[in-house]
């Protein structure tokens, strides 16, 4: 793809999951801030910080149309990256309201240790739910009554998907409690999943949106009931006394400073207005040359005797290891053909290490700039090396 022509000849990306190439146009959004309106946002009244100011504000209207979100529920704030807003949300709950906290098996790190964390914190009880191989959750097993539950849309290690997330957030809500999702894995090839689904709030990394490294939380109406907002700043108030301050989100219009403290990374939030868009006008044919490419290398993995393969379908995300090649050095030899992928447990400690019992193992994580060629590519080499 043209987007990605600054891909040297046999390079191939395989890191996606981690964090996603970015396209020209997004690179050019940002040289445009930094060269043309560098500005403080939502401060200055001067012609660049009015241009900023739109553009961000453009991207939260985009974020919130791309999930199919309503804004007079929804409202969008931007952090770091997934596990700082996921881990901003919890530290503001009122535990006063809840019974206890839950999570899945197949978490990556920032639910499973933020729920642990928020657990030890607050003297909540955790649980950790089983997920199916599909992805799903038998919510007939479980009792979510007042629980503040965090699960992820999608996995980092299979892209198994959260396939009854409706039930899931009906079921949740209907027993009083809040369901937060982790979507850093779905929001790039699996969005369908979460769209105008009405959950308490939506944590994700850009950086996997195929925009620059910034953090974003969607977040309802509904959960800030729920919440006690303790870490303040700049930016997030109207007014200050000596004891005492008027917190800017009781505004319905500056509601999105409720997480905001500070400075924020502007040109980013400009650079994921334009991912979105540029995702938008993606012709069908990229997202089926995704897809193709991510079955021929899943059949080229599955059908490898040494293989062992942790997806059960295909997927642009898969995680592997080779029977008798500790993953981590054949990491470094597909590194030397150019070759990059991820080696590891990819920060889901638990499932991987304790439940399954694996070795560390490869990922290849897929996405939209990679090409027939680098698959051709990988399972000459990969072939190669495990015969």
């Amino acid at each position: 793809m043209e987007d990605f022509d600054y891909l040297g000849e046999g390079e191939v990306y395989l890191d996606a999951a981690c964090q996603s190439l970015r396209p020209r146009p997004v690179i050019e959004a940002l040289n445009k801030y930094y060269t043309e309106h560098n500005s403080c946002g939502e401060r200055v009244k001067y012609r660049w910080g009015r241009e900023t100011d739109a553009l961000v504000d453009g991207a939260r209207e985009k974020v919130l149309k791309y999930l199919k979100l309503k804004e007079r529920k929804y409202t969008v704030s931007f952090t770091l990256n997934t596990t700082y807003g996921i881990n901003l949300i919890l530290s503001q709950i009122d535990t006063t309201k809840f019974a206890k906290v839950m999570t899945s098996d197949i978490e990556h790190n920032s639910p499973f240790l933020g729920t642990l964390a928020f657990s030890e914190r607050t003297g909540l009880p955790r649980e950790v739910m089983v997920r199916k191989e599909d992805g799903s959750i038998d919510i007939s097993a479980y009792d979510f009554t007042d629980a503040v539950v965090v699960i992820n849309a999608a996995s980092n290690i299979d892209g198994r998907k959260l396939l009854n997330i409706k039930d899931v957030c009906k079921a949740v809500h209907k027993a009083g409690g809040i369901l937060i999702i982790d979507a850093a894995q779905a929001m790039a090839h699996s969005v369908d999943i979460l769209r105008g689904v009405e959950v308490d709030a939506i944590c994700f990394s850009a950086h996997k949106l195929y925009a620059p490294s910034l953090g974003v939380i969607v977040w309802s109406d509904e959960l800030a009931k729920v919440l006690k907002p303790y870490w303040l700043g700049g930016g997030m108030v109207d007014d200050v006394k000596k004891d005492s301050y008027q917190l800017s989100a009781d505004n319905k219009e500056h509601r999105f400073t409720r997480f905001e403290s500070g400075l924020q990374a502007w040109g980013e939030i400009i650079g994921l207005g334009a991912a979105i868009d540029w995702i938008e006008k993606l012709p069908k044919s990229d997202w089926q040359n995704l897809e193709n490419n991510a079955k021929e290398l899943f059949e080229f993995l599955n059908n490898s005797s040494k293989v062992h393969l942790i997806n059960k379908e295909a997927n642009p995300t898969m995680s592997f290891y080779v029977e008798g090649v500790d993953s981590h050095l054949l990491g470094e030899a597909l590194s030397r053909e150019d070759i990059m992928a991820r080696t590891g447990y990819f920060c889901v400690h638990y499932y991987l290490d304790h439940v399954l019992g694996c070795p560390p193992l490869v990922r290849f994580s897929l996405g939209l700039h990679n090409r027939s060629s680098d698959i051709e590519k990988v399972k000459k080499v990969l072939g190669k090396i495990i015969n």
